[in-house]
């Protein structure tokens, strides 16, 4: 029988639940297993990571709102992700995590051999944690790193940290989606993301919804789209003080692009029976489904989506 999922939203799980959960886990039975704003004991929470040392099949895991709700469940966490071999998405989004429970984390994190999506949106990260998430995104003809990145609502960090992120950005071998979304970025941080962005030869999406933007930034991000080959094809400017005019017209453009690169793709050959990867956003506040996508390079992801 192939692996399932088991996903439970805002519930208090009892021992017996979670008993079942740990057996699942140790007979590679799960694939996705997701306890998004959960409640359960320190006792069953460190069962729960026992389980996911074990796992050889769970491939998405996520935490999300809370459930990481103390430095010694980061640590219990840490372990069993320096034992688990197989997981390749996990979800944090809404931790009490800060630096130091990131720097706990990121030995595991950095070394792990299979995870390449990771969600640290709202989890009151500055910019040590930045200087660690660095270290995710290795440079060009370095080990792999992440290819889906969430930072959303990080609001501690300052315009230095970003600027480091936008540095290991433009060298990142591997990343495709980078999610700033509700971080107080300004036009001084989007022209170094613009910088990066046209450097970079994996990025596709770009979240930056509510980062504080005007016309003045989005003029820019306008000139790299039209003048500069870039691989992105999705750039969210919602929720920014700039005119619909520029949002569209920059919309249009990688319309343009990506309907171009379509064409080349076929004409080579390159798209024949494969699904695209179009990777979304998760929301913290919804609940989330699940697709399994496939990227042009082949390399298979669950992520999770908002439909």
């Amino acid at each position: 029988m192939l692996p399932g999922s088991i996903q439970i939203s805002g519930e208090t799980l009892s021992g017996a639940e979670v008993k079942d959960i740990c057996e699942s886990l140790r007979e590679d039975s799960v694939r996705l297993l997701s306890l998004r704003g959960c409640h359960l004991s320190e006792r069953d929470f460190s069962r729960l990571c026992r389980g996911l040392a074990q796992s050889r099949s769970l491939v998405q895991l996520n935490l999300n709102l809370g459930v990481l709700a103390s430095i010694s469940r980061v640590k219990q966490l840490a372990e069993a992700l320096g034992s688990n071999r197989a997981l390749q998405s996990l979800f944090l989004h809404g931790s009490p995590l800060t630096d130091a429970g990131l720097a706990l984390l990121n030995p595991a994190l950095s070394t792990h051999p299979s995870l390449v999506s990771l969600d640290l949106g709202d989890c009151m990260l500055g910019d040590e944690g930045i200087n660690l998430i660095c270290g995710l995104l290795p440079p060009d003809g370095a080990k792999s790193g992440l290819k889906e990145l969430t930072l959303s609502a990080n609001t501690a960090v300052t315009s230095k940290g970003w600027a480091r992120l936008a540095i290991a950005l433009a060298h990142s071998s591997q990343i495709r989606v980078l999610n700033l979304d509700y971080n107080p970025l300004g036009d001084h941080i989007a022209g170094m993301l613009a910088v990066a962005v046209s450097s970079s030869r994996t990025l596709e999406v770009l979240d930056l919804e509510g980062t504080g933007l005007t016309n003045q930034s989005a003029q820019i991000l306008l000139d790299m789209v039209e003048n500069y080959p870039t691989a992105l094809r999705n750039l969210i400017l919602a929720e920014n003080n700039i005119s619909g005019e520029l949002q569209q017209q920059i919309c249009d453009l990688l319309s343009e692009g990506e309907e171009e690169n379509s064409e080349t793709q076929e004409k080579d050959g390159q798209t024949k029976g494969r699904k695209s990867w179009i990777p979304q956003r998760s929301k913290k506040d919804q609940v989330p489904q699940v697709l399994l996508m496939t990227s042009g390079l082949g390399d298979s992801l669950l992520t999770e989506t908002e439909m």
